[in-house]
């Protein structure tokens, strides 16, 4: 039994942690799965929300107790409104995929949802993006990615 919980320890982080992509990387990424100029939004802008969401980090979350949902992945999307977690108290699943899905390291779901977000609501939905990010110079998030 303490064998097993010792090798829970050692794997654990891999798994809560996941990959923390690099800021040019990330904007590769996205770029290949039609991020940039998505409704008019700049590569630029997306690479800024990621990073003051989660640092870049694809299993990142954040627990909000006022509502009592959690936000999931590199774009923090939501459970009360975007995606299942099987404890969010009413939620709605607008992206119709399970939280866990936005937080691949591919990106791919978690991009799509962010897609859907920004189809109904903008990408003021965002809070991060609103207060870091919006109305600011940010040629800086792309400054030696050579993309």
């Amino acid at each position: 039994m303490k064998v097993l919980f010792f090798l829970g320890l050692i794997f654990l982080p891999m798994v809560v942690h996941g990959i923390q992509l690099e800021r040019c990387e990330f904007a590769r990424r996205i770029k290949q799965l039609g991020m940039d100029g998505y409704h008019s939004i700049s590569l630029a802008n997306w690479v800024c929300l990621a990073q003051w969401e989660s640092s870049f980090n694809t299993k990142a979350t954040n627990y909000n107790p006022g509502d009592k949902s959690t936000d999931y992945g590199i774009f923090q999307i939501n459970s009360h409104y975007w995606c299942d977690d099987g404890k969010t108290p009413h939620a709605s699943n607008g992206c119709k995929v399970k939280c866990s899905e936005l937080q691949e390291d591919n990106l791919v779901k978690a991009t799509n949802c962010a897609k859907k977000i920004v189809d109904q609501q903008g990408i003021q939905a965002w809070v991060a993006w609103r207060n870091k990010c919006q109305g600011k110079d940010l040629s800086q998030y792309l400054r030696g990615c050579h993309l």
